[in-house]
């Protein structure tokens, strides 16, 4: 008897042949949600940007244009039949090496907010970049074998190699988060009791987290229990869900900012929380304070890293 691992997963050759209409109809529906949150971040970005630059937006910006739209209209194109399967396949192997390491790298981009420490800096941003190599080649050559030659040791490497890179890349997404969430809660520890609005944020910041790291957990389960199509569709809602809770993050900085600005006080600078460097405070970016009477007045927010970039 033929094993799961031995069989070609359903959709990546020759379209879906599943005969589950719930299934294709949930294929559409993620796909669809994919594409209207990456469209609507896109213009986010802009709307909210001043200046065009810097690593935190450069990561977000190209994980959905490059990102998540080109693998999910790459995977429609390849389960419906719709476009030659080498098209197809280039596609969503476009949007796959934007989209997931994109997202590693959207995380690096604010971890410095809250880590000090070179070193770790250091670790993360190469293990990144490590572990991009190691996983993308081999899963790039698997699948274009699978695909075209299709014989048995190349299906079942795929579908081994399929299963370990999405628990790899979430591994390191947990990694990630983890010291964001760390170091987060060693800030907590250190605040004034008295500012309820400054821990409040935080807390937030921290349940964004937990809320991504929820979402990585729900992907491996349906990658692991045998749903091939559905898990592909869903991966990129799910990281597109994701980068929009990123910019939730900014969001929140911003607020944090804003918060300690309105109430200035002689010890200003001390006031601040101590991720945040009030020096680097500049009209740069990114987002707007509320209207007086006729004029729109901007408050910058970033720190150097997502201003100037690193690295």
């Amino acid at each position: 008897m033929t094993s799961a691992l031995d069989e070609p997963p359903d959709g990546l050759i020759g379209g879906y042949k599943g005969g589950n209409f719930v299934v294709r109809i949930l294929m559409i529906v993620f796909s669809s949600i994919a594409l209207y949150n990456a469209i609507e971040l896109f213009i986010l970005l802009f709307l909210t940007f001043q200046h065009y630059r810097g690593l935190y937006f450069w990561t977000l910006l190209l994980s959905v244009t490059l990102g998540v739209i080109p693998h999910t209209v790459g995977y429609i194109l390849e389960f419906f039949a719709l476009a030659p399967l080498w098209f197809s396949l280039v596609l969503s192997t476009i949007g796959f090496y934007v989209m997931v390491p994109g997202q590693s790298f959207v995380l690096y981009s604010r971890l410095h907010l809250v880590v000090q420490n070179q070193t770790v800096l250091r670790f993360v941003l190469w293990l990144i970049i490590i572990d991009s190599i190691i996983l993308l080649v081999p899963t790039t050559v698997l699948t274009f074998a699978t695909a075209y030659v299709q014989t048995t040791p190349f299906i079942r490497g795929y579908n081994v190699m399929e299963r370990m890179q999405l628990a790899w890349f979430c591994a390191q997404e947990f990694v990630i988060s983890g010291i964001y969430i760390s170091e987060t809660v060693k800030l907590l520890s250190l605040m004034p009791e008295k500012d309820h609005r400054r821990s409040k944020i935080m807390y937030e910041l921290l349940a964004i987290n937990f809320v991504i790291i929820l979402l990585d957990v729900g992907l491996l389960v349906v990658e692991y229990i045998g749903y091939y199509s559905l898990q592909t569709t869903l991966k990129p809602m799910v990281y597109s869900i994701k980068l929009k809770l990123e910019f939730g993050v900014l969001g929140k900085l911003v607020s944090l900012v804003q918060t300690n600005r309105s109430q200035p006080t002689s010890l200003e600078h001390e006031e601040y929380p101590g991720f945040v460097d009030p020096t680097q405070i500049t009209s740069d970016v990114t987002h707007a304070a509320p209207v007086q009477s006729t004029q729109f007045a901007h408050v910058g927010t970033k720190d150097k890293a997502l201003d100037e970039g690193y690295g």
